[in-house]
């Protein structure tokens, strides 16, 4: 049953009781129905409205028909393209890239931390004032960092929107400078000789777990990222030609990285191998021989031997090795620089010099071995 109200608006109600707004019209010489809601939810002079602005379309030579359909598909982008959508294709598109599994799982993580602030809403809504709730929040915490990496991740997911044709700004861009700058703590670590001769002499007479005694012994020779080590696999070993091969979903850098292997840490790699040579990792875990050493069991051993957190860290081998090796003199600060791992500006000439410098490296890491015996004394 249809009951007219003027203008070709009318309400229809079915058989089973629903009312329904629509609107009589033509254009382009064909007879076209516009509907404009339920009733009561849409009062008659709602409906009254909507028929005076689709009037105004079709004087203006607009079919109100085409705009109602292309804003019910912007709904329905919208809809599907929530922050939360594109955030998690963001990952996924991460994991088909192989990037590190610890690299996705820390921004997943992250990301989490606004999920119920941002999730659910159309990403072309959300606005810097949205972002700075969840960013204030993790911040109100006392966790700086995390706030300012927090806005770094969420400006990823914005900027993946922009190049997908989902988003035109990164509203992230304009809280730059709106949260706490945190007091910048660079890893602990001893860059003075008799310093650091008094961490060897420590660990060398450390009374832990073999394995956790190994993998020290191991960060001192060979000073690689303590990831990198503690996810290291026998397979990557060539103890007869002393060559350590990391591959490159392990790497900072992304690429495979080669690592000559002293004497030295040949003989403390072949003691390990009697208790662990059977299993594919290296240091696997206590709890799980499929899974690898917990990355605390390194610096939980050091605070056993009585160093804080603010004098030496796992990571801290790096930087005593680094900083002994550059003091030296004797060896090409590039060739310090391709041992360490380190990418810079220019990766063609970083991949010259990490061929180039082979030689040097194999040379360098047996005089390394000589500077630690001769920290230790009598220790080892």
């Amino acid at each position: 049953m249809r009951y007219s109200d003027s203008g070709g608006l009318y309400l229809q109600v079915s058989t089973q009781g629903s009312r329904l707004w629509r609107m009589a019209y033509r254009f382009a010489a064909k007879q076209k129905t516009l509907s404009f809601g339920k009733y009561p939810s849409v009062t008659l002079a709602d409906a009254r409205q909507k028929r005076d602005q689709a009037k105004t379309m079709i004087a203006n030579g607009i079919d109100p028909s085409d705009v109602a359909r292309q804003d019910k598909q912007q709904r329905r982008i919208q809809s599907e393209n929530t922050f939360g959508a594109i955030a998690a294709e963001f990952l996924a598109k991460l994991e088909k890239e192989n990037k590190a599994e610890t690299t996705i799982k820390k921004k997943r993580w992250m990301l989490s931390l606004a999920a119920s602030y941002l999730n659910h809403r159309p990403i072309t809504e959300i606005t810097a004032a949205d972002i700075l709730i969840p960013l204030r929040s993790v911040e109100g915490k006392g966790n700086y960092e995390t706030a300012r990496r927090l806005r770094a991740e969420i400006g990823q997911v914005f900027r993946y929107a922009i190049a997908t044709a989902r988003a035109e700004n990164d509203p992230t861009f304009g809280l730059r400078g709106a949260l706490i700058t945190p007091v910048v703590s660079h890893r602990a670590a001893f860059t003075d000789k008799e310093s650091y001769g008094g961490l060897l002499r420590a660990v060398w007479s450390y009374e832990g777990a073999p394995e956790t005694c190994a993998g020290l012994k191991l960060m001192a020779f060979l000073y690689p990222r303590p990831g990198e080590l503690r996810q290291a696999e026998w397979s990557e070993f060539d103890l007869e030609n002393a060559v350590w091969e990391i591959p490159k979903e392990r790497m900072k850098t992304r690429r495979p990285h080669k690592k000559p292997l002293s004497k030295a840490a040949i003989e403390v790699l072949k003691a390990h191998n009697i208790l662990t040579g059977h299993r594919k990792l290296v240091f696997p875990s206590y709890q799980s021989p499929l899974r690898p050493m917990s990355e605390n069991t390194l610096n939980a051993a050091l605070r056993r031997m009585g160093f804080t957190k603010s004098e030496v860290t796992a990571h801290g081998f790096r930087a005593s090795a680094s900083s002994l090796l550059n003091e030296s003199g004797l060896w090409a600060p590039d060739a310090v620089e391709a041992e360490l791992s380190h990418i810079g500006a220019d990766e063609v000439r970083n991949a010259y010099h990490r061929a180039t410098y082979w030689e040097e490296r194999v040379k360098m890491c047996e005089w390394w071995a000589e500077v630690i015996y001769s920290c230790l004394g009598n220790c080892h």
